[in-house]
């Protein structure tokens, strides 16, 4: 059995293709897309459920793999990208959080809301008054 596994072993890592499919340079950022995938799609979300402490740490974390798959030897391409994803992704978001938390955008928010609600109360007293023209006019 032992000299089954083997020969396996020696047909896969002699073909380039699967011997780097089959090592932790492939498969280590393949499971580790799933941390930008969800940053990006955070992206839709609303701005006040960003943390701004776990987006730093992310920033900080995505910047030292980026180093990290350049460093060392050879080279991992594919983790430099996944985290360079991630990086991008986290900076959006930090601004993102930036804006809404520090620079008007909590209060532009609650303008927008205001006015949205002033719009439907107009709406709402429009229809009124055009039920009792219609009924005035009617008689």
């Amino acid at each position: 059995m032992a000299a089954f596994v083997k020969a396996i072993n020696a047909k896969i890592r002699s073909h380039p293709v699967l011997n780097y499919v089959c090592s932790t340079h492939f498969w280590g950022p393949a499971s580790n897309f799933g941390i930008p995938i969800a940053a990006v799609m955070d992206t839709q979300k609303s701005p006040e459920l960003i943390s701004g402490k776990m987006t730093f740490a992310l920033c900080i974390y995505s910047a030292t793999f980026m180093r990290y798959s350049l460093a060392v030897q050879p080279k991992n391409y594919l983790l430099f990208l996944c985290h360079a994803v991630n990086e991008t992704a986290q900076l959006t978001q930090g601004y993102r959080y930036l804006k809404y938390n520090y620079w008007g955008g909590k209060e532009k928010e609650g303008l927008v809301k205001a006015v949205d609600a002033g719009k439907d109360k107009a709406k709402e007293l429009e229809a009124k008054a055009e039920t009792k023209v219609k009924e005035v006019v009617g008689k």
